[in-house]
Parts: C-alpha cells; structure tokens; sequence
C-alpha cells in the first residue's frame, strides 16, 4: 500500500510540475508576443517621423541572395501615384545616403546597435548599391563580394522584416 501511495505521490508531483511547466510556457509566450507587438508600434510610429509614404498602403520586401539582397518598397495600390511618389523620393535619398555611409535613417527607426548596421556603415565603399524605379514604386539593390557584408546585410534584412510586423516580409 505504501509502494502504491508514492507512486500516486510521485504520478501527482510530477503532473503539477507539468502544469506549472505549460503555465510558465503560456504566460512567457504571451510576453514575448506583447513586447513583439510594442516594438513593431514603437518601430511604425519612429518610421512615420522618416518614411513619407504610409505603411498601411505599401510593403517592404526585403528577399536576400548570395551576393547581398533587393529591398522593394511598393503601393497596394499602383495606381495610388501619391504613394508611388513619395516610396521613389525616399529611397532614391536612401539609396545616395548608403552609398555614402549614412544609415542614419534606420538607425532613427531602429535603434543604433541594429543588426548589420555597424557593418554596413563601416563597409560601405565595398558595397555597389543601385536605385531602379519599379511600375508602384521602387528597390534598392544591394550587391557585395565581401561576405561578412552579406553576412551584414541579411542580418539588417532579418530586422527590418522582424521590426516592421505587417508592413515588411521576405520575398
């Protein structure tokens, strides 16, 4: 009987732990989806003060290679030429600021220690950076034969795509 009442002891132990195991699961999943949610605003409300089109009208698309990466920025709509305007007026600046070295624009939306951002200001000169209109809007092209650069640039990619939430993907 007593053999018999340790294992129900040991059997109910051992669930309760399982209970506070799931527990902890949930309530730390739903922090760290909470703080999500409040950097993605914190990011869409930094990126108003730089970026002049409106997120909820466009999509960032950041799709890496082995050579670095295509950032596009494109309207839902392409007929909204307002939009399609102000995506070609801004990374047409973006595209002469990286060129030079200037990220002083993610870094305003993104925080100074971003990644990939000290690696990209740093190696600037060894990344050929082009500017082509797109029929809504616009990319940038990103190409390095530096591959701790590319290494940079994908990581920079990854944190636009995880920072700006709805408004960014891969692709």
């Amino acid at each position: 009987m007593k053999l018999r009442n340790r294992r129900t002891q040991a059997l109910i132990a051992a669930l309760a732990l399982v209970v506070v195991a799931a527990t902890a699961y949930v309530l730390i999943g739903r922090d760290e989806q909470q703080a999500t949610a409040a950097r993605q605003a914190e990011i869409a409300a930094r990126g108003r003060t730089v970026m002049p089109f409106d997120l909820e009208r466009t999509t960032h698309r950041f799709a890496k290679s082995a050579t670095g990466g295509v950032q596009t920025v494109t309207s839902e709509d392409p007929a909204d030429t307002e939009q399609v305007r102000l995506i070609r007026e801004h990374l047409t600046e973006e595209a002469a600021g990286f060129g030079k070295g200037d990220y002083g624009d993610p870094a305003s939306i993104h925080g100074a220690d971003m990644p990939g951002l000290r690696e990209l200001e740093q190696g600037h000169g060894r990344i050929d950076i082009r500017y082509a209109e797109l029929p809504a809007g616009a990319r940038i092209t990103y190409t390095t034969s530096d591959a701790p650069l590319v290494t940079a640039l994908h990581a920079w990619f990854d944190a636009q795509v995880t920072d700006h939430g709805r408004h960014a993907e891969h692709g």
